[in-house]
């Protein structure tokens, strides 16, 4: 008997401390959604979804994305990029939108990257990032170690999947895809 009660103690802790990691490992951070996916998110409506392709940069497709509610007619839109992530024989689609309002932020952005940060070698390492509300980030990182800056996209927040690493060049080609999109919101 002295002998089965230290040993059931021990299997409880085991046991609830095994439980805790298990839900620990299955709690994500919750995604931060744009205006366009919060208003996709409306229960009881129903919604006409219209792609329109503006381009490619690299791998990642850009895309005029157009919401309507069926019912209301309201209608709101913002510019999807699309990203499939392959690794190990399976894929996985990474998608960001970027809401209607944040389209000149980004542009002015790409701008700013392209004649005061990427000209200028940094002592030190440094990152550059704009930043939208649903967690899409545009920017560059250099420092002593690498020579010269590298620019990238990143869809999704909490994802290191989702990056997709662009020459200055092809950074910079996003800006008129951008510009295109204002004309058809």
């Amino acid at each position: 008997m002295k002998k089965i009660i230290p040993l059931l103690f021990s299997t409880i802790a085991l046991l609830s401390t095994a439980s805790m990691r298990v839900s620990a490992q299955s709690e994500q951070p919750s995604k931060d959604l744009s205006n366009v996916e919060k208003f996709n998110r409306r229960s009881g409506k129903i919604f006409q979804k219209e792609f329109i392709p503006l381009g490619v940069v690299k791998t990642c497709e850009v895309t005029v994305y157009r919401t309507t509610d069926l019912i209301s007619k309201e209608k709101i839109s913002g510019v999807r990029f699309s990203y499939e992530h392959v690794s190990r024989g399976s894929s996985d689609t990474k998608i960001a939108v970027l809401d209607a309002d944040e389209i000149d932020g980004l542009i002015k952005s790409i701008e700013i990257i392209k004649s005061n940060v990427l000209p200028v070698k940094p002592e030190n390492y440094t990152e550059v990032t704009f930043a939208s509300r649903s967690g899409f980030e545009a920017g560059c990182f250099g420092g002593k170690d690498n020579k010269d800056w590298s620019a990238y996209i990143k869809l999704e927040k909490y994802d290191s999947r989702s990056f997709v690493f662009l020459e200055s060049a092809e950074l910079e080609s996003i800006i008129p895809l951008l510009v295109k999109a204002k004309t058809l919101l």
